[in-house]
């Protein structure tokens, strides 16, 4: 599966995803846009250039037009996908959204006002799910993320940089040991050349997230943020209080390096952390779960979670278990206790493992530097 949730080859196809892209299509000398696909741009002053090339093949999603460009379009054998009224989210986005976009007024409003909290409302008016309208609508979004989550992806594995997840419980409280511990394997993650991928959410992810972000930064400064960050331990009861204290020290240290968040509207009473620099947020649950585990080449790390994490523990399982030997990603196990007496996952993964060639990519562990090792970090 690639992100963008299709199982077949992609046709070639050129995604023209700014105004300055596509000027510079037409200073090139394009005379056709057979297979282009332009995405929620602003085409109004552009009739010129849009009726002197060759519109067969094209598609136009969510775009705006001068009058009457849209018509001959269609006529010249474009296909045009209108924008969606009555949506709160650009279902043709063509990138991944970042925190200062999902929170925007979050420091003077509460987070029920976000955009990301209005989405999240849209999805849950009565019977919304059922609507060919709003399922459309959240189709065609999850489907541009994926999208754009692949062309990130690309950037950085050709950067050099393995992608490896850090899945772990949403309960971790800010200041507590586990965050701390999150917060320490995201960091040297991060110091070691990889990239890390999180669900998104709050505890233990947002701590990965946390550490990776400020991993250029004295080990001091990371300290002192997660001390000061305990004065709101957590989400509940005021997610607003929590943002907002992340966002303080995002704006006092900007800049910080690129991690991802892939959270979920399906569960929405967890929101979104501030510190994944890119954050491809779905609507659907399923495709956002396969996409995390798929994404994750350099393999990912289990902090002591419970049903989510241990479903995660047994969906990458299974790719490992069917899989040919040459794509399995080693899965680290963190917590003894954890793993083998108060879950007891680890008994039961490694039933499922015996003499297969997963056996020799599964590890339980004690500690960060003890996963840090399996990994070759």
């Amino acid at each position: 599966m690639n992100p963008s949730g299709s199982l077949n080859p992609s046709p070639r196809t050129l995604d023209v995803e700014s105004l300055s892209g596509f000027d510079q299509l037409v200073r090139a000398g394009a005379r056709t846009m057979h297979g282009w696909h332009a995405q929620s741009l602003d085409l109004r002053g552009r009739a010129p250039a849009l009726a002197a090339l060759d519109a067969e093949g094209a598609i136009f999603l969510g775009c705006t037009f001068d009058p009457g460009v849209e018509d001959s379009l269609r006529r010249r054998g474009a296909l045009i996908f209108p924008k969606l009224e009555g949506v709160p989210f650009n279902a043709y986005r063509g990138q991944l959204y970042t925190p200062q976009e999902l929170y925007a007024g979050i420091q003077h409003t509460p987070y029920e006002a976000t955009p990301d909290a209005l989405v999240y409302q849209w999805s849950m008016r009565p019977g919304q799910r059922h609507r060919l309208d709003a399922t459309l609508a959240a189709a065609l979004h999850d489907h541009a993320i994926g999208d754009a989550l692949e062309e990130l992806s690309h950037t950085v594995l050709d950067g050099g940089r393995m992608i490896v997840g850090v899945m772990g419980g949403h309960a971790a409280q800010r200041g507590s040991a586990g965050f701390a511990d999150a917060a320490r394997l995201g960091r040297l993650l991060a110091r070691g050349g990889r990239t890390v991928a999180t669900g998104g959410g709050p505890g233990a992810m947002e701590a990965a997230n946390l550490g990776a972000y400020l991993s250029e930064m004295p080990e001091k400064d990371l300290r002192e943020v997660i001390a000061e960050l305990a004065a709101v331990p957590g989400f509940r009861p005021s997610v607003s209080a929590w943002a907002r204290a992340a966002a303080a020290v995002v704006e006092r240290f900007p800049g910080g390096t690129l991690s991802l968040g892939i959270p979920t509207w399906f569960y929405g009473h967890e929101p979104p952390n501030y510190f994944a620099t890119h954050i491809a947020k779905y609507f659907a649950n399923a495709i956002r779960e396969a996409i995390l585990l798929e994404l994750c080449k350099g393999g990912i790390v289990f902090l002591p979670g419970s049903a989510g994490t241990i479903q995660e523990i047994f969906q990458d399982a299974c790719e490992n278990y069917y899989g040919a030997p040459e794509t399995m990603t080693p899965m680290v196990l963190v917590g003894r206790e954890h793993w083998e007496h108060r879950y007891p996952a680890w008994p039961m993964l490694q039933s499922l493992a015996a003499g297969k060639p997963m056996e020799q990519r599964i590890f339980l562990v004690d500690s960060v530097e003890e996963a840090l090792a399996v990994l070759g970090t």
